[in-house]
């Protein structure tokens, strides 16, 4: 069941990290901001910048998140390991206070430099709340809530974006004189979360596997389900721990290297690469220019924009009620397939700009596309995909696969063509999803990993009675046992 304190962890750990992230997408789509780019460059220079120049720097501004959300997902892997999934949630929000403080200042400071340089930083933070957050709740959470819970990091991506598309209207915020306050306030989640995290448990499977304390794990599942008795979920971590004890902790290139983990590697590539390259983040970057070439006009781009992030939400509400009864596959299928005939509409409303029909066409397309299959799942396919000693190492592979593709998105420059691309991209992750990837819904990560280990070609001698044969033993699953050599995975 979903307890009070499973609901609160939840709350918070999304809140202050996944919030953050959403909010980062479209805060800076600000035009007063390029006007302090330009504004300051005149002060310093006695000239205004070059249209090329400002839309190369303007560029820079925008990709350098991504940018930074590449390197923040290299640090997945050695933080968790070493600090645990709730302290390096603790850890990254260092990542998010000190670039609130340098973007709320940079107009007193008449620095342009340093909200580029922010925007770095604050991409460190979400690329490291992007993959830790769900590994965090995914290990938490009873395998009937994961889909569900797994989702709640994209919902609040979503009320990110949609709070500072609010934020940003020029009627609040998004003028000359508040978008200092609008940088500035991304540091408010990351203060509540400082503030609230330290009192909620760690992983209990890192604590049982990785610490090797089964004490403290057996307690962080007492409360967290609610009642005395998790002897059942410490058994099935214990057979986690004994079918990987030959293997050791993966590295990335352990990973990549090993064929029993191959089109679980593969598929989740293959997923992050849809996911970035589907059009949406496209939308959210330059969504001023794209709806003002639309035919749009100007004063209305900005309700539009919100109307979008409000669509957002709304269908992302959906999936945390229905990922578990539809399951994971049906959504990406259904998910791609929309952003796949949207973007091939929004392509022909870019070319055929003289009828106002197809322009409206291409709002209300993009108003319809529901982000949610491409969003939460390939993160919560990424826990459940993997056991424990590969999973952080995955989470680095598909966390850098996921921001390289976000900084491409954000660098390019797009043109009438582009969603097109996007289009075909789409297509083909469909394919690759109705083909290879399974369901996972309802199934304990040892009976997904047996599942994928027959499609790698790897027999897996274990089988379920030998499985039931071990029996949670307090004490002494961190000590080791002997295991079978072809029990092995």
């Amino acid at each position: 069941k979903l307890t009070i304190l499973l609901t609160l962890v939840t709350l918070v750990s999304t809140f202050g990290s996944s919030f953050q992230y959403g909010y980062n997408v479209s805060v800076i789509n600000s035009p007063f901001m390029q006007n302090f780019y330009n504004q300051t460059y005149m002060d310093r220079y006695g000239t205004y910048m070059d249209s090329n120049f400002q839309t190369l720097l303007w560029s820079l501004t925008v990709s350098m998140f991504p940018l930074g959300g590449f390197f923040g997902s290299l640090l997945v892997g050695p933080l968790v390991n070493n600090c645990g999934r709730k302290g390096t949630l603790l850890i990254n929000n260092l990542f998010s206070i000190v670039p609130a403080i340098l973007m709320g200042t940079s107009e007193v400071a008449k620095t342009f430099e340093g909200i580029i340089l922010s925007r770095i930083i604050i991409g460190i933070n979400a690329g490291l709340s992007s993959n830790v957050v769900p590994m965090y709740l995914g290990e938490m959470s009873p395998k009937n809530l994961r889909g569900a819970i797994g989702v709640m990091p994209q919902l609040f991506i979503t009320i990110g974006i949609l709070v500072a598309q609010i934020l940003g209207l020029k009627s609040i915020l998004g003028n000359r004189e508040g978008w200092p306050v609008l940088l500035g306030l991304t540091g408010i989640p990351a203060v509540v979360e400082l503030i609230l995290l330290p009192f909620f448990p760690e992983s209990p499977r890192y604590l049982l596997i990785q610490k090797g304390n089964e004490e403290q794990a057996r307690k962080a599942l007492q409360k967290l389900r609610g009642w005395d008795n998790v002897d059942d979920e410490i058994e099935e971590m214990g057979q986690e721990d004994q079918s990987e004890k030959q293997e050791g902790r993966l590295s990335v290139m352990n990973l990549c290297t090993f064929q029993a983990l191959r089109w679980q590697l593969i598929s989740i590539i293959a997923m992050m690469m849809g996911q970035q390259l589907s059009g949406v983040n496209a939308v959210f970057y330059y969504a001023d220019r794209i709806f003002e070439s639309s035919g749009v006009e100007a004063n209305a781009v900005q309700y539009v924009t919100v109307g979008i992030g409000a669509v957002n939400v709304v269908m992302t509400c959906l999936a945390v009620f229905i990922i578990e009864l539809a399951g994971r596959r049906i959504l990406l299928l259904v998910g791609f397939g929309m952003c796949c005939i949207s973007c091939a509409v929004l392509t022909m409303a870019l070319n055929l700009q003289t009828s106002r029909d197809l322009n409206n066409g291409n709002c209300c397309s993009n108003l319809q596309t529901p982000p949610f299959p491409s969003g939460p799942i390939p993160f919560v396919l990424i826990t459940e995909m993997f056991l424990q000693s590969s999973r952080p190492a995955a989470f680095m592979v598909g966390g850098s696969v996921h921001w390289l593709c976000n900084f491409t998105v954000g660098l390019q420059a797009l043109g009438a063509y582009s969603f097109l691309v996007f289009c075909v991209i789409c297509l083909a992750t469909i394919i690759y999803i109705f083909f290879i990837v399974p369901e996972t819904k309802n199934k304990t990560f040892m009976e997904i990993n047996q599942i994928m280990a027959k499609r790698n070609g790897v027999e897996v001698a274990m089988g379920k009675e030998e499985l039931m044969d071990i029996k949670a033993v307090p004490g002494t699953w961190n000590e080791k046992k002997e295991v079978p050599m072809n029990s092995t995975l």
